[in-house]
């Protein structure tokens, strides 16, 4: 059961599972979306977001090949935020959602803080 953890995990990322250990070191039993199996809704980017006070160029994998293909490095910010939908591994990893504030943490230690 979540504790008013939630994070935004690739299994695959090394700093996501780094995040996700930390979070639990820290006594914290987060609510874990694989968001690349359950997909974003633009609403939900949307909130996170704001509740960063980051833009979609903040959180677009700029180095994703698919970012390239896309065109997405110089586009609007409104067809990045559609293209994070259709393909959410173009979203940074990971974004923690806690009791403290939303972070993307990355560098890792940038979720101490909210702890």
């Amino acid at each position: 059961m979540s504790d008013g953890y939630t994070i935004f995990h690739n299994p695959n990322c090394t700093t996501s599972r780094n995040v996700l250990a930390m979070i639990r070191e820290a006594g914290h039993e987060p609510e874990v979306v694989q968001y690349l199996k359950t997909g974003w809704t633009e609403p939900q980017l949307q909130q996170l977001l704001k509740a960063m006070g980051r833009t979609p160029r903040d959180l677009l994998r700029t180095k994703e090949r698919l970012a390239a293909e896309l065109g997405l490095r110089d586009a609007q910010p409104e067809t990045i935020l559609d293209a994070m939908v259709a393909h959410p591994v173009l979203v940074e990893r990971p974004i923690v959602v806690t009791p403290k504030g939303t972070v993307l943490a990355r560098p890792k230690d940038a979720i101490t803080p909210f702890l």
